[in-house]
């Protein structure tokens, strides 16, 4: 990396629980590829005086993850489409002071869903209604669910999730199950949560894919008690990969390599 300096571009980003991971992704890429760019993760104490300071310092680019996603929306002046169609934001751009809202993470999740071959036909448990919940649930409507049930507490976002794309709503997961089970939320991430298993032992075992956004640990009790039965995983690692590498051609207006992106991904974990 190189020497700070005030020419330097900063890029930042936003959570309640920042981690490291997409700090060192996306400075390793920085430094391999020569760019005059440094990169740092903050927990803010007001969001709104945050992208304030995105806007006023300025801040080239600003990663958002949990649980700030909705609540951006409002304080930012554009929103690109793929942030408009499921009104959830995980990046923002930084153009001289206007703000421009993107999502990233429903490139992520229909690329995985792809490239897994993930049969349209399946039926699918999804878990949550948050911002990242609108991007899984998006892709899967676009790629051709249509048997799908979202389980979330919170009925009024649940609902109306789930009446959006025409799919199934109900309280929680229980002992549901689905050929695809998808988990959206905190459940296993690194903190108080993290013993817990996102779904039953019964949803678990009548699973053929599970797919856990969770990014922190990327393996979590729910990939590590799939493994161990035998199912095809999808894991929060490939989707914070993917969408960290859309983030940086956004910031950066270079596309690295998919063999550079593998040996960043690899990096920020190490």
């Amino acid at each position: 990396m190189p020497i700070l300096n005030k020419d330097m571009t900063l890029c930042i980003s936003l959570a309640a629980r920042p981690s490291n991971i997409g700090t060192r992704f996306h400075n390793y890429l920085y430094d391999l590829l020569d760019l005059n760019f440094v990169y740092k993760a903050f927990a803010p104490a007001d969001l709104a005086q945050a992208i304030a300071g995105v806007r006023g310092l300025p801040i080239r680019g600003c990663a958002v993850s949990m649980p700030y996603k909705e609540d951006v929306m409002a304080l930012v002046d554009r929103m690109d489409p793929s942030a408009q169609a499921i009104r959830s934001v995980n990046t923002i751009v930084n153009d001289d002071g206007v703000l421009t809202a993107y999502n990233t993470d429903y490139l992520a999740i229909a690329r995985l869903l792809r490239d897994q071959h993930v049969p349209v036909s399946w039926s699918v448990l999804l878990q949550g209604s948050g911002g990242m919940a609108k991007a899984v649930a998006a892709a899967l409507r676009d790629a051709g669910f249509s048997d799908v049930t979202i389980a979330a507490r919170n009925e009024a976002t649940g609902r109306a999730l789930a009446d959006l794309y025409d799919f199934n709503w109900r309280p929680n997961t229980g002992e549901s199950t689905a050929d695809l089970i998808i988990n959206v939320t905190p459940l296993g991430m690194a903190g108080e949560h993290e013993d817990v298993l996102a779904f039953s032992e019964t949803t678990l075992a009548a699973a053929r894919t599970v797919f856990d956004v969770v990014a922190l640990p990327s393996e979590t009790p729910l990939i590590t008690a799939a493994r161990a039965a035998g199912k095809a995983v999808i894991t929060g690692a490939e989707v914070i990969a993917i969408q960290a590498e859309e983030q940086f051609v956004l910031y950066t207006g270079v596309r690295p390599t998919p063999e550079q992106v593998r040996a960043a991904s690899e990096f920020s974990r190490a």
